[in-house]
């Protein structure tokens, strides 16, 4: 299968930059990450969690590599496993439990690349690849200084509250136009390296936002009608809100 150059250079640089230092996890527990999230599909627990009607009907411990804190295995089986029931009371109980917000929006990142490449590369016949090599250095710890609350579980920063030391998240990567601050935008922001290193793989694997802009017009080997029809249709299946 013939791979777009753009799509398969995307993926690869998401896939190096797992195994570097992030803001707030290390370069190994950023990997240690990645491999949770493969490993979450064989979890006994999350199998019997989605056969009833509420995950916390059937209790127990998750089968893991035991290589994370509990609060991040948790996390990464439920995304992995049941996106379409994770509740705020749910997202509480992990933050009192010592998983921060810089935290898990950072592992959701990692998670959400992990799953889409995995995926891509299954469909398309290829095998996985293996996980990055872990690089060495410590983690950021870069905080937006200007934060809003409420508009979701965690706080977001706004394009107007962006700092010069924040990487500019609401610009393309692609063309030099703005992406806007859609809720998709403002999701990850609380963490903006986390927010590019999904959104710089999302857009090859979608379209970026000059394309959006310019809808009537075909950019893929479908049709843009088509590239919904796919989307919605996953979306279903996956049991997605948004």
């Amino acid at each position: 299968m013939e791979i777009r150059a753009d799509l398969a250079a995307a993926q690869a640089r998401a896939w190096q930059l797992m195994g570097q230092p992030g803001t707030w996890w290390t370069g190994a527990e950023r990997v240690a990450i990645a491999a949770e999230t493969r490993h979450s599909r064989s979890c006994a627990l999350c199998t019997a969690r989605r056969a009833v009607v509420s995950p916390a009907m059937v209790a127990g411990d998750h089968d893991s590599l035991n290589q994370l804190p509990g609060t991040a295995i948790e996390a990464i089986h439920r995304i992995v496993a049941d996106p379409g029931r994770i509740g705020e009371t749910w997202f509480r109980t992990l933050g009192a439990a010592g998983l921060s917000d810089e935290h898990y929006v950072e592992l959701v990142a990692i998670v959400a690349v992990t799953v889409t490449v995995d995926t891509f590369r299954a469909a398309a016949g290829l095998e996985p690849w293996t996980l990055p090599p872990v690089q060495p250095g410590d983690p950021t710890r870069h905080r937006p200084r200007k934060l809003t609350e409420g508009i979701a579980w965690v706080p977001v920063l706004l394009p107007d509250d962006r700092s010069p030391e924040d990487p500019d998240l609401y610009l393309d990567s692609q063309v030099p136009r703005p992406r806007g601050a859609a809720n998709i935008h403002l999701a990850l922001s609380l963490v903006p390296d986390a927010m590019t290193h999904w959104w710089d793989l999302d857009e090859p694997m979608y379209l970026n936002a000059a394309q959006m802009a310019n809808y009537l017009v075909q950019h893929r080997a479908i049709s843009n009608a088509q590239i919904e029809m796919v989307a919605a249709r996953v979306a279903a299946l996956n049991q997605c809100t948004y």
